[in-house]
């Protein structure tokens, strides 16, 4: 495949592999229900060189086992250590910085079920409510609003906190659904409070759990994803080489766009690209 020229000459795929591979999901590795071109082939090759491979995503309607049943569904086995998602971070953060607060998770059951094993109280009594998780949920209605002002404006005792920042989920052709923001904005409109803390993608929390998984320094670690503001501007802030995939949400035009503080290492037609050219051609992928 021709690769096309980028107008502000950023590399097309680094030079030498590293020792850590970071992928986004969604528009990186798959698209809906179908794995993209070369997913497959890259990820059991990373593996049987010895690499380290993390995937992450920032939707928590979703656990770690239930996104390794997904990939191992669409032809590419992997284990629940493999997953970090919101569902993780926002678990671990509770747990390392609020052990005994008692949380409102506005979520949907694979959240919920991940703070009760941890044995993270969870409450509805706005009373005893330490921390209100606005997340995505698609079962949102006006009592668990009416839940979160009590217990943020009317008591004046709980926190807001979001397991993500996206404004949408995008679906395959184009259409979407309104994300975990739109929950932090109905709760912000109402109470007048401000979310503290964000575990998801580009927050620090996440790629602090990254790192711990993988035992590596950043720089020893790539970051992989389709879009600039959340996998590309997370690495960028932690020094981790970053490679932006046109098989999502981001464009040839908007990088072209986009301040070149912002942009990433390298940029890829397809996520196989990520193999340096002569091991690619070592490894007779003509098509990448």
């Amino acid at each position: 495949m021709a690769e096309r020229a980028c107008s502000r000459s950023i590399p097309r795929s680094p030079e030498e592999l590293y020792e850590g591979y970071v992928f986004d999901l969604d528009g990186t590795i798959y698209l809906g229900e179908e794995l993209l071109p070369g997913a497959k082939r890259l990820i059991l090759k990373l593996r049987e060189l010895g690499k380290r491979v993390i995937f992450l995503s920032n939707n928590p309607t979703k656990d770690p086992e239930m996104y390794a049943q997904k990939l191992s569904g669409l032809g590419l086995p992997t284990p629940p250590e493999e997953i970090v998602n919101t569902v993780v971070t926002m678990t671990r953060w509770l747990l390392e910085n609020h052990p005994d607060a008692v949380v409102f998770p506005i979520s949907e059951e694979p959240l919920k079920k991940s703070l009760r094993e941890a044995g993270i109280r969870i409450s509805e009594d706005p009373e005893e409510i330490d921390i209100v998780i606005a997340s995505y949920d698609r079962t949102f209605e006006y009592k668990k609003l009416q839940i979160a002002f009590d217990a943020i404006w009317y008591y004046k005792r709980a926190r807001l906190v979001t397991t993500n920042p996206d404004r949408y989920c995008p679906f395959p052709g184009g259409r979407g659904e309104p994300d975990a923001a739109a929950i932090v904005a109905a709760i912000e409109a109402c109470t007048g409070a401000k979310c503290e803390v964000n575990v998801g993608k580009p927050d620090p929390v996440m790629l602090k759990t990254i790192m711990d998984m993988l035992g590596l320094e950043a720089r020893e670690c790539v970051m992989t994803g389709d879009r600039l503001y959340t996998e590309i501007k997370m690495a960028k802030g932690a020094g981790m080489p970053s490679a932006v995939v046109l098989t999502g949400e981001t464009t040839v035009a908007d990088l072209e766009n986009e301040p070149e503080e912002n942009h990433p290492d390298y940029v890829l037609e397809r996520v196989d690209q990520l193999v340096p050219a002569h091991l690619r051609e070592e490894f007779g992928w003509a098509d990448a």
